[in-house]
């Protein structure tokens, strides 16, 4: 891979990276913050439903957060954009669209298909 990728990459994953950090960061203090006392056993179930909902979205940014530093540890190596199943180059194209693929697209394709073939 050429260093200009090399560098587009590093600048796209740390500027998600910061991103992630900071809107996680306003999760935490938005609902610290928030004492709101309900009479309605409704609003408050509302409230709740809302909370679960953004913490679930938030686990998920959680596991994304550790894959971008995952693959800002791979740049620093060396390895990014090589498949980690077959060792071929992992294509710029599919690196756009997933920058914390650590397989190609046939890689993925077979993970997937035999994913499926044992129900998992």
């Amino acid at each position: 891979m050429k260093k200009k990728d090399i560098e587009y990459f590093r600048k796209l994953l740390t500027e998600r990276l910061e991103n992630l950090l900071a809107e996680a960061s306003d999760t935490v203090s938005g609902m610290t913050g928030q004492t709101v006392n309900f009479p309605d056993p409704t609003d408050r179930a509302s409230l709740e439903a809302d909370r679960n909902f953004m913490l679930r979205i938030r686990d998920r940014e959680r596991k994304l957060i550790l894959k971008i530093r995952d693959a800002l540890d791979r740049i620093d190596k060396g390895t990014y954009g090589i498949c980690e199943t077959c060792g071929s180059e992992i294509s710029i194209k599919r690196l756009k669209a997933r920058p914390v693929t650590t397989q190609c697209i046939d890689c993925k394709t077979k993970e997937e298909a035999m994913e499926d073939a044992l129900g998992v």
